[in-house]
């Protein structure tokens, strides 16, 4: 199984990104796909995530500011980013995982900065 993120890069406070990741190989359709960060010196944490069945989870920081949403029939995953703060700096990385995370596959990340 594969991953590969997009739509990384700088960004001013309160403007927007999208990201994008796209999953390929032998992948279970019953699956969560999510989005975790992790900024210099701290452990990555998870941004969100959404089941095969549209069920999502959003860590409280980004609740109301960012959105996930899938395309199961491309395997792919997005992370709509609005009013972005300097905190949101972090190295975005995808996951793609099933059976309770027994399968976990993990994107390259994707580096997101935003300036103050």
């Amino acid at each position: 199984v594969q991953l590969q993120a997009s739509g990384g890069g700088l960004v001013q406070a309160g403007g927007s990104l999208r990201l994008t990741c796209v999953a390929s190989g032998s992948i279970n359709s019953i699956n969560t796909m999510g989005w975790y960060r992790q900024a210099p010196g701290k452990q990555r944490e998870l941004v969100a995530s959404i089941t095969y069945g549209g069920a999502t989870n959003y860590a409280d920081s980004v609740k109301g500011r960012f959105t996930i949403s899938r395309d199961s029939a491309k395997n792919t995953v997005h992370l709509q980013m609005n009013s972005l703060k300097p905190e949101d700096t972090a190295v975005y990385y995808c996951n793609i995982a099933w059976y309770n995370r027994v399968y976990s596959y993990w994107g390259q990340g994707t580096l997101v900065t935003v300036s103050s």
